[in-house]
């Protein structure tokens, strides 16, 4: 063994090793439990940044960690490579998107497998190749055969940059989700899948995804927007129409003094079409052209001098015509209630529009069950009521008179999928004799891209003779990118399938991904998409069960300091880390930065994402050639939990190398027998007492480390265990056998818990010590409980003061942590069940005595 750590000669032997065996290939075993383990798919743009190291050792890591447990572990990789970007960058260049992408996807490879990534190269997925989109193509048809996909003049958003259709959920802030260009609405003729149909399912399934995050469940739950109210029927005055409103809070409807329609209401239409001054005002406001406008300017409305009837107290109440009423959601029509809705009572001071209030503060808490609730007041025969109550009543009522129904809405819009560019999918529509909307026949998939062309939208043939006769004009348009990146995690169980889109056997064994991970920012894209496609996919038996993921594991952003200064022109001149010369305080915070050649004072911005804009990113190459891969896989994983931002800092990568150094130093001592650093002991029972610490800690340490992967994700903590126990045993004397055995074992545990997080260093020092790099045959350390130390304690469980239960508690549970694990027990849970729990008595390590009604 060489006595100094050279990861250079050690990593790329080692990843030709793994790469000449094909050590990650696999396949399916019905007799192994399967762990399928997907990080979202990279944009080939031509360099890695420090966010893909991170997001793709997370995968990593848990992949390696389970193969040692014996699963059979699928790890994929592949690229999501038709997109914008692409086509821009090769129009800059003057060479084809396809060519350009090639190089890139080439370039990025060779990085990933710098880094040691165990992914199943055989299963590399390429989006734009058209052994992948001849699928996406066929199932549109299949779609469009079954009336899910639809195409429609309609009016959308358009990016003016991007010269693109975007879909809802790529609009963030009335701006482009990829360049932040304000969108411009637009009628357009274009094809939508009908997401909508799903939308309830999407939503209600959320709830069975217990292992995704809050906050991108409960982001989806906004964006899809379930809503349950009522429908109720309001009629005209002295005319024989009738108005249907929708309204979430029926107990207020005592409080409307107007009703607000959207100017594309049908009322507006039939009667107030020809009302000059309403024409007028939708022109003057363009209500016909910009559905964003009440968001960025003040609320208007106009007064339609027409009255409308209360069904519930046949109160008269007048109707407007405003600008925030959208009319695709609900009825396009709502009813105003001043005293008790913002946004009303904004709009009802600006027109001087009566405000009465209906619902009060309950003050006498102790007839409520609910104390948060209010009460009724000028509501007539409903007053006194509780909120909730009256909601239940008034519905009924209002249905008994046959004045309405119960309803659900969904804020959710279909899924608009046509973008005018060249680099993507093509869309297998088209006309016949440019009347007839029609689908290309199967026989004739994939339609292709012309290759060579890269700056226009060129596909390789702009019609199709079918029949002999007929002549299909082909859709010029192409699929929005999301399309592909919706339904690879499937493809990836079987990709060279050739009978169909997939085959049902791979998937059936592979899915769902037991673990996916990737950025919070595709909560409402990407992994909305993603949820969709695979309920189409299982409604045509292409895959089972509902959702896609179990877990689904979203880690932070990586940050870097930034600096600027600003030109004469007044334009930001972002600056790199190593071209500022910087001063530091003494609490090691930057003080001052100036440009290196021109001592032009900086403005630094702190810690903020790494990008190319703001020219803060780091080069992984450059990282890598001085320290080592181990060495950055180490520093991101150990830096920051998964879920929080990561601050770059290379100070931190240092002290991984040092880590690194300090255990191989370790390894080379107890295999040339050379002692660090003696323990003094004054007799043999000392001795003895020492070596049974460090067996204690030895398997506490394994003990943690398993759990913080498995159970909890918390790599970061999982290391620095690691680190600790390698600083305990640096001080073992290994003079005498048993210790001698003691430090072998604690080697061996060390490197086999260090291999997820540093494979080619681990694979190198178990060379040394077994002689073969083929750790991932060997299990992960076993767990010997009767050397832990005791952390538990026997509770009583009392129902009402009567013992039902006894159970051993983790001596650090808290009151709150003791009642969720008694109610997991079925034992306990019968007697609590659908009980009201009055109070809990906690009497710490003796007894938790739970008091119902």
């Amino acid at each position: 063994m060489k006595k100094e750590y050279n990861f250079k000669s050690i990593e790329s032997n080692i990843q030709k090793y793994w790469e000449e065996n094909k050590i990650f290939k696999v396949k399916e075993e019905k007799n192994r439990k399967k762990f399928y383990c997907l990080s979202m798919l990279p944009y080939p743009s031509g360099n890695l940044h420090i966010g893909h190291v991170r997001n793709y050792t997370i995968g990593d890591v848990i992949s390696r960690f389970y193969r040692m447990l014996g699963k059979n572990v699928l790890n994929p990789i592949g690229w999501d490579a038709f997109g914008l970007p692409a086509e821009e960058a090769a129009i800059k260049n003057n060479t084809s998107a396809k060519i350009w992408t090639k190089k890139n996807i080439s370039y990025m490879k060779k990085q990933l497998k710098k880094l040691g990534f165990s992914f199943d190269w055989s299963r590399e997925i390429n989006t734009s190749k058209k052994e992948y989109f001849i699928w996406e193509q066929w199932f549109f048809i299949q779609l469009y055969k079954k009336k899910l996909v639809y195409k429609k003049k309609s009016l959308v958003n358009w990016c003016p940059t991007d010269k693109t259709v975007l879909a809802n959920e790529q609009v963030i802030n009335k701006r482009c989700w990829r360049c932040n260009s304000e969108i411009k609405l637009k009628n357009m003729y274009q094809w939508f899948i009908k997401i909508t149909k799903y939308a309830e399912e999407l939503s209600d399934d959320l709830n069975s995804l217990n292992d995704w995050p809050k906050k991108v469940k409960k982001m989806q739950k906004n964006w899809i927007g379930k809503s349950k109210g009522m429908e109720i029927i309001f009629n005209v005055y002295n005319k024989s129409s009738k108005i249907s409103v929708y309204t979430t809070r029926i107990e207020t409807l005592m409080g409307t003094t107007c009703i607000l329609l959207s100017y594309k209401h049908d009322f507006v239409k039939k009667y107030l079409n020809k009302n000059l001054n309403i024409i007028n005002f939708i022109k003057s406001h363009h209500l016909d052209k910009d559905k964003y406008l009440y968001k960025k300017n003040e609320k208007i409305g106009i007064n339609t001098n027409e009255i409308a009837i209360n069904p519930i107290n046949q109160e008269k109440i007048q109707i407007w015509i405003v600008n925030f009423i959208y009319s695709d959601y609900g009825t396009g029509a709502a009813i105003c209630v001043p005293a008790h809705n913002k946004n009303d009572l904004e709009f009802a001071l600006k027109y001087n529009i009566p405000i009465k209030k209906v619902l009060l503060k309950n003050d006498n808490k102790n007839k409520l069950k609910k104390t948060d609730e209010s009460i009724l007041c000028n509501s007539g025969e409903f007053n006194g009521l509780s909120s909730t109550k009256a909601n239940k009543i008034i519905s009924k009522k209002i249905i008994k008179m046959n004045k309405g129904k119960k309803r659900i809405f969904f804020k959710l819009k279909d899924w608009c999928i046509s973008r005018q560019r060249y680099w993507g999918t093509p869309i297998p529509m088209g006309v016949i004799d440019n009347k007839k909307i029609t689908y290309v026949p199967e026989n004739k998939l994939p339609i292709t891209l012309n290759t060579k062309s890269y700056n226009k939208k060129k596909l390789c043939n702009n019609n199709i003779i079918i029949n002999d006769k007929k002549n299909i004009i082909l859709e010029k348009d192409t699929f929005d990118t999301f399309i592909a990146s919706s339904w690879y995690y499937a493809r990836y169980t079987c990709p060279k399938f050739t009978k169909g889109m997939l085959n049902p056997k791979k998937t059936s064994y592979w899915l769902p991904v037991d673990l996916y991970i990737g950025g919070i920012e595709h909560a409402i894209m990407h992994l909305l998409y993603f949820r969709f496609y695979h309920k189409l996919m299982r409604d045509f038996k292409l895959v089972k069960g509902n959702e896609p993921v179990k877990k689904l594991l979203c880690q932070g952003m990586v940050l870097s300091d930034a600096f600027y200064y600003t030109t004469k022109k007044g334009e930001q001149k972002w600056i790199k880390k190593n071209d500022a010369l910087i001063t530091y305080n003494k609490s090691g915070k930057i003080k001052n930065a100036y440009l290196k050649n021109t001592k032009q004072k900086l403005i630094h911005v702190g810690m903020t994402k790494m990008s190319k804009s703001k020219n803060n990113g780091v080069n992984p190459n450059e990282i890598i050639k001085k320290y080592g891969s181990d060495t950055l896989r180490l520093f991101v994983i150990f830096a920051a939990p998964i879920e929080n931002n990561l601050e770059w800092n290379e100070a931190g990568i240092r002290g991984m190398s040092r880590f690194l150094k300090k255990i191989w130093r370790i390894t080379y001592n107890y295999i040339n027998q050379k002692i660090e650093k003696k323990i003094e002991c004054n007799n043999k029972k000392n001795e003895i007492k020492e070596i049974n610490k460090i067996q204690q800690k030895l398997h506490e340490t394994i003990k943690k480390v398993s759990e913080d992967i498995k159970n909890k994700n918390s790599l970061n903590t999982a290391i620095s265990s690691i680190m600790k126990f390698t600083n305990k045993i640096s001080e073992i004397n290994l003079i005498t056998n048993k210790n001698n055995s003691l430090i072998k074992e604690s080697i061996i545990s060390i490197i086999k818990m260090l291999y997820p997080f540093a494979p080619h260093f681990s694979c190198a020092l178990w060379k040394e010590i077994q002689g073969d790099y083929n750790i991932e045959d060997h299990k992960w350390p076993v767990l010997n409980k009767k050397l832990l130390v005791c952390n538990k304690y026997l509770i009583i469980i009392q129902i009402n003061g009567k013992t039902r239960r006894k159970i051993k508690i983790n001596k650090n549970f808290t009151k709150e942590d003791i009642f969720n694990k008694i109610k997991k027990d079925k034992l306990v849970d019968k007697y609590i069940e659908n009980k009201k729990i009055k109070k809990i008595i906690f009497i710490p390590k003796k007894i938790i005595n739970i008091v119902i009604y």
